[in-house]
């Protein structure tokens, strides 16, 4: 049967988390920078299906690069803030490394974003010769950026309690593309699985940080009124910490705590014998 149910969802959870820290720098640079870059060419390719059609197109396309990433096991951070942790809650790494590996991906993750971006400025401008918002998405991008910036800055503390909730929802939705990922073990049930909770987050603009990686450095290159400080300060920051949240309570501790197994006890006179908490999961 294709349909992987919820308890074994959970174990691979907890395997995949532990494999996920155990990589080695290398793959954590060239597998999270693919990651970073993938999310902005699909961003791009949501923002030219909205300008040629409707916001709701570029939703349905927008998964496109998240699907990309989950089928050929590259690293991206936002997912790896529900799943990494778990191997430190079940005894299988340290936090220390849970750490190590979740700043590597994050890093990883802003250099492909910033570098695609940096691509898609040449393609946009024709190599600088063109007036930066003069065509395309060009237009779209810099207002993108203005939007999730200057314009939270605006708001003063009620800007910075938005753009923080929004990121917690946006991460919530995104880490359960990743678990509803594994409830399939074919090709097909996977994509399909992974595409929901995604178009879900992208189609009612919730703040991702990878997203942003690449849409507020790019608008900043083709001429939004944004700052260095803008951007980390009003975005980056609090978007990062918002989807940490959502990642990590509201998606992997939640399912850990009510998928994990009771640690039944045996109710002999004196013998008190848990066995382990999870048997090593077959295919993870």
């Amino acid at each position: 049967m294709d349909y992987i149910k919820p308890n074994d969802v959970l174990k691979n959870m907890v395997a995949i988390g532990d494999a996920k820290a155990g990589l080695g720098a290398k793959d954590i640079l060239l597998r999270g920078a693919l990651s970073g870059a993938l999310l902005g060419i699909s961003t791009s390719l949501a923002f030219t299906a909205t300008l040629q059609s409707i916001p709701l197109v570029g939703a349905l396309v927008f998964p496109i690069g998240f699907v990309m990433i989950v089928l050929l096991g590259f690293e991206l951070v936002t997912g790896s803030f529900a799943l990494v942790p778990l191997a430190a809650l079940d005894g299988r790494r340290s936090w220390g490394k849970v750490f190590s590996n979740l700043t590597g991906v994050f890093v990883a993750n802003l250099i492909g974003s910033v570098a695609y971006g940096a691509l898609l400025y040449i393609v946009l401008t024709n190599c600088g010769s063109d007036a930066p918002i003069a065509s395309g998405i060009g237009p779209k991008i810099v207002a993108a950026a203005e939007a999730k910036t200057i314009a939270y800055a605006a708001h003063g503390t009620a800007g910075m309690v938005t753009v923080f909730v929004k990121a917690v929802l946006c991460n919530w939705m995104v880490c359960f593309g990743a678990v509803m990922a594994l409830t399939s073990h074919s090709t097909l049930g996977k994509i399909v699985a992974a595409w929901l909770p995604i178009f879900v987050f992208f189609a009612q603009g919730f703040e991702h940080s990878v997203v942003n990686m690449f849409l507020i450095p790019t608008g900043m290159l083709l001429g939004a009124k944004v700052s260095f400080g803008d951007w980390w300060v009003w975005n980056q920051i609090p978007v990062t910490l918002g989807n940490v949240l959502g990642g990590l309570l509201f998606t992997g501790l939640f399912l850990y705590w009510t998928y994990s197994p009771v640690r039944k006890t045996q109710m002999a006179p004196a013998v008190v014998t848990p066995p382990n908490a999870f048997e090593e999961p077959i295919g993870a």
